[in-house]
């Protein structure tokens, strides 16, 4: 009997939109229908329209351009989630799910485009996707619905006779940061490169902008360049929307403890390691294991207080999402602060035998915590700061300085009862030039972009100069005191440390991206 023969499946389709600048007029319908149709709240947009002054007058015109989500193939705010909260679909969207979010901020961090934010109302994070409540009914968002000049235009990539696919094969698009390899479904067609680099035009003296005034103060970044631009032509930024830096001070003040929770059990791991003092000693068996707990859980909790939704912390460890390096660094530092537990009942049971073994696992883990940050900080692809070679071994050694400097001082309050021996102040003084070295480097060397070169420019000479010179002086200045025998030197290489990292992650986060 002959058998009939399926009808063959439509594709999946995959969405992507092109923005026709050649008939955008910046009147922002797309703007005022997405917060409509998505309840957006004031103060944050998932769309909206910027506009730059091209040229001097009388010859001088205003390009535009639609700034949004870029739905990317390769979408680094989905890598950098550690619950899997933005994710993306198979037809190529990137969505979010509010009620797993624990509003890390993780993504907002990673996003090359500034086009993730926090929802004030109900603390979560949130974006364009493209309307796909919408779609999904056969819909098209409701900002291509409002637009008058029809300049926003949705289709099917994999449908060759969609509107959006012949214009991306046949003419003439560009995309937003090309070189971030993010893959964007997001086609720009005429739009002026002035608008399309954050750093092309010069930004307003004194924040004045076309139709507000804007603080380009602490916590908030608006496109334009302050320094040198990356461009030729006449350009003025006349409107945007200004968004906040992510990671504020908690963020900065949890690197340092988790230095000194690494560093204060890995500094006597060494000294015993290379004999200058005994295993049986108390710095190794209980003083450096209890620094290192009590920093540890100081640690975990500025990253809860530092979530917006700090009742759902547990979500890293029980959904966890195995690409975000928030992830892996919490497991590290679970299990670390459970091999430090394991260590002071070993002691306290009258086994410190059992301390020496545990040491074989407890190094390495130590040294993990000390160095996850680098990879988290690493996914945060926006930030081109941060993508540094170095920085993996610069977080080892700032370890070693917060914990041999903790050690140190933890000595002189017990008035020279530990028998730290002369080791300690050894390691602290040479993980001390190191670093010292390094946060120099930063100073001299040549970063590879624009935008690494705009946040050294900050970290140096701008908003965060003040505290990275005054750390480095503080550092240098803990150099010859701790030499010349006055160990309350290191009080200073300490605090110096700590202005270093505040002034790196502030400034790393500092440079406009939309």
């Amino acid at each position: 009997m002959p058998t009939t023969s399926e009808a063959p499946t439509a594709p999946q389709p995959l969405w992507a939109k092109v923005i026709d600048h050649t008939s955008c007029i910046g009147c922002h319908a797309c703007t005022t229908a997405c917060k409509s149709e998505n309840e957006v709240p004031l103060s944050v947009t998932r769309t909206y329209v910027k506009s730059v002054e091209v040229g001097r007058y009388p010859r001088a015109r205003r390009a535009f351009q639609v700034t949004r989500c870029n739905q990317c193939d390769d979408a680094p705010c989905v890598a950098a989630c550690p619950t899997a909260a933005m994710y993306r679909r198979d037809d190529g969207i990137v969505d979010f799910d509010k009620s797993i979010c624990i509003g890390c901020k993780a993504c907002i961090a990673a996003c090359p485009y500034d086009a993730i934010f926090i929802n004030p109302d109900d603390h979560s994070a949130e974006k364009c996707n493209f309307c796909a409540h919408r779609l999904d009914v056969g819909l098209e968002p409701a900002c291509v619905v409002v637009c008058p000049t029809e300049a926003l235009i949705v289709g099917d990539m994999n449908d060759p006779l969609s509107e959006v696919s012949r214009i991306v094969n046949q003419e003439p698009v560009a995309v937003r940061r090309p070189e971030k390899e993010t893959r964007p479904k997001v086609f720009y067609k005429g739009a002026d490169r002035a608008t399309l680099d954050p750093l092309a035009a010069r930004h307003p003296e004194g924040g004045l902008f076309m139709w507000s005034e804007q603080d380009d103060g602490t916590g908030k970044v608006s496109s334009g360049n302050t320094g040198r631009r990356n461009s030729s032509a006449a350009a003025l930024l006349s409107y945007d929307v200004p968004h906040q830096i992510p990671w504020d001070f908690r963020v900065s003040l949890y690197t340092f403890t988790k230095s000194i929770a690494a560093g204060a059990y890995l500094v006597p791991l060494i000294l015993a390691v290379l004999g200058m003092i005994t295993w049986s000693s108390p710095v190794w068996t209980l003083v450096g294991p209890l620094l290192a707990l009590a920093f540890l859980v100081l640690t975990g909790a500025l990253l809860v207080w530092d979530l917006e939704h700090p009742k759902r912390f547990w979500m890293v460890l029980a959904k966890p999402q195995w690409g975000s390096w928030l992830v892996r660094g919490g497991f590290a530092i679970t299990v670390y602060g459970a091999l430090l537990a394991a260590h002071v009942a070993s002691v306290a049971a009258g086994r410190p035998a059992w301390t020496q073994a545990l040491a074989w696992a407890g190094g390495p883990l130590a040294v993990a915590v000390a160095v996850y940050t680098a990879y988290l900080l690493a996914q945060a692809r926006a930030r081109d700061l941060w993508q540094s070679p170095l920085l993996p071994p610069h977080f080892l050694v700032q370890a070693l300085v917060a914990g041999s400097g903790a050690l140190i001082l933890a000595d002189l309050v017990a008035r020279g009862a530990l028998g730290l021996g002369v080791g300690v102040m050894w390691i602290f003084l040479a993980s001390l030039a190191i670093h010292v070295a390094l946060a120099l480097g930063e100073a001299t060397m040549t970063h590879p972009t624009a935008h690494a070169a705009l946040a050294a420019r900050g970290m140096l000479r701008g908003r965060y100069a003040g505290p990275y010179w005054t750390g480095f002086a503080l550092a240098a200045a803990a150099l010859m005191l701790v030499g010349m025998g006055a160990p309350l030197g290191v009080a200073a290489g300490l605090l110096g440390l700590l202005l270093y990292e505040h002034a790196y992650l502030q400034a790393g986060q500092s440079v406009p991206l939309s």
